[in-house]
């Protein structure tokens, strides 16, 4: 293929090799993101950065900070979720228009130029523009890298894929906490090494992604939605061939894409974020569905309570009995189980499915909430009545239940709201669908970082009631709302949201009589149907292809009508 530059690693590895391969760079572009979501919780205790920052000053006995002003810590930390929502926006927006690849390389630069800027900060007015300016790339790479993971993966193991990268997210997470702790010790503590390396830190993997992701294939359905039919039956050969030998394989699921294509160019009308969020000229796509879907999944994320246990799991620790040196250990210890967590949903999440990860995940962590607040409040009281022992025993079931909490959101909830908005949209929006998860993600986390303070100064141990009720309120949400992604192509997407009720009953019996109407749109992956006329080796043409299972049934009473006369 003389189209694609011969450095190419699509011209050297095939299948499985290949996939491998654009999944660790997908990874190391979601390590990227770990590390930076868990790098300002040992910023924001450094000395030398909440001096230069101005909003705190350091307990001269117990050496802890003491916020003075909680408005701009805050502010500077959830200011990087504004630049991730309009980051993600604007991502959506270019990898749609102009690829995966230019997409990815470009958020890696801009992040590379916001982190600079951080690293060097001298007041707090630097750190919030720079802040915002990471945030803008993170955006962006966080709508793409998803989209291009699950458009160049088999739809059998889509999630496990997936699933691995975000493997990748939490292990950056803790990396990020185990350099800050270790950083913490230098001088004292009070050297400016020990918050600005961190920060730094991150440029390393972004300038090696920037490098690397130009010698990467572009996605084989962007490929295919743009005219570029050649280079889009290539890639996907050497996606899914084994050799030379064609099976077919590559050649359905090139089709499936091809007719998706014009299915959704005649069902749809142009697409902008308006349009899409209010699910405008969207006719039989339901996009705007999809978009409330997605967006109120991330939200769901954070209000499960991950933020809220992040935030509290110190004072936890505490009221175990752990002085402060052990808590940062456990601390840091609970990070790495939390990692070796993310590896169960590697293994389940295509076996199980989004919906059963998603209920399992929520009924263990209510319960798990619940026991902790409740743990929290008893060794509360013990510890106010003098009894240290009882307060210790307490203490310590509700550090056990902070560890099985994260280990589980780490089994399910963590990958599927970031999985599921890079499956459902049409081919023609999908860089911008997976964007509006951004969004929500942003806004889950942007709210929840200035509530939490106030929320725990409220509420104390109480306000992990709330998550915990949330986490109850998510699986009838999850039941009604949210059709099974896993197991399906891409392609079948359009097919499934095709239903105008809002309910996932509807959804699916919607989707079992379109697919009856319509095979040419299921034909890929396996499917034993063949595209090619086994006598001519002319490829077999499509009917007339709809989402409307009504339409549908008018033509076949038509053509039933013309066959009698």
């Amino acid at each position: 293929m003389e189209k694609i530059n011969r450095l190419n690693v699509v011209h050297h590895l095939r299948k499985r090799k290949l996939l491998i391969a654009i999944n660790c760079v997908a990874a190391l572009s979601i390590f990227f993101f770990g590390y930076d979501q868990g790098m300002m919780a040992g910023v924001n205790n450094a000395k030398d950065y909440y001096d230069i920052m101005g909003f705190a000053h350091q307990d001269p006995v117990t050496k802890d900070p003491i916020i003075t002003n909680s408005i701009l810590q805050g502010g500077i930390v959830s200011v990087y979720y504004l630049g991730t929502l309009v980051g993600a926006l604007f991502g959506g927006w270019f990898g749609d228009k102009y690829g995966r690849i230019k997409s990815i390389a470009l958020g890696a630069a801009w992040a590379v130029f916001g982190a600079t800027l951080q690293c060097s900060a001298q007041n707090h007015s630097w750190m919030i523009c720079a802040r915002l300016i990471n945030g803008f790339g993170t955006g962006i790479l966080n709508a793409i890298v998803p989209v291009w993971a699950t458009e160049t993966a088999e739809h059998t193991s889509r999630g496990q894929f997936v699933a691995i990268e975000f493997t990748l997210n939490i292990f950056g997470v803790a990396v990020a906490y185990w350099i800050e702790y270790g950083c913490s010790f230098y001088k004292g503590g009070e050297s400016e090494f020990v918050w600005r390396f961190p920060i730094a830190f991150q440029i390393f993997p972004l300038i090696v992604l920037f490098g690397i992701v130009w010698l990467f294939p572009e996605s084989p359905r962007w490929l295919c939605k743009v005219g570029r039919e050649d280079e889009s039956r290539y890639v996907l050969e050497r996606l899914r061939e084994d050799g030379p030998e064609v099976t077919g394989k590559a050649e359905a699921e090139f089709q499936d894409i091809r007719n998706i294509v014009d299915l959704e160019r005649k069902n749809a009308k142009s697409q902008n974020y308006l349009y899409m969020l209010f699910g405008y000229n969207s006719g039989k796509l339901h996009t705007g569905r999809r978009v409330q879907l997605v967006i109120w999944l991330q939200i769901m994320q954070e209000w499960i309570g991950i933020a809220g246990v992040t935030i509290y799991s110190p004072t936890i620790f505490g009221i175990a009995g752990l002085d402060h040196e052990t808590v940062g250990w456990v601390a840091g210890l609970n990070q790495i189980t939390y990692t070796l967590s993310t590896l169960v949903c590697v293994f389940t999440l295509d076996r199980i499915g989004r919906r059963w990860t998603l209920y399992w995940g929520s009924v263990v962590q209510g319960i798990c909430l619940f026991l902790a607040g409740g743990l929290s409040r008893v060794s509360i009281d013990a510890t106010d009545a003098g009894n240290t022992s009882r307060a210790s025993h307490f203490g310590g079931g509700a550090v056990a239940m902070v560890f099985l909490f994260t280990m589980t959101f780490g089994a399910t909830w963590l990958t599927v709201p970031w999985l599921y908005p890079a499956e459902i949209f049409p081919l023609e929006v999908r860089a911008r669908g997976n964007a509006w998860g951004v969004v929500g993600w942003s806004i889950g986390n942007g709210w929840l970082t200035l509530l939490c303070p106030v929320m725990f100064a409220a509420l104390n141990e109480k306000t992990l009631y709330i998550f915990a009720a949330c986490n109850v309120i998510t699986i009838p949400m999850v039941y009604c709302l949210y059709p099974e992604s896993n197991q399906r192509t891409l392609e079948e997407m359009n097919l499934l949201f095709a239903a105008d009720s809002i309910w996932n009953w509807d959804a699916e019996r919607n989707y079992r009589i379109l697919v009856e109407q319509n095979p040419e749109l299921v034909q890929a992956a396996g499917r034993g149907q063949s595209v090619v006329d086994p006598e001519t080796g002319i490829r077999k043409p499509s009917r007339n292809l709809s989402l409307d299972v009504n339409a549908m049934k008018t033509v076949s009473e038509d053509s039933g009508e013309n066959e009698k006369l």
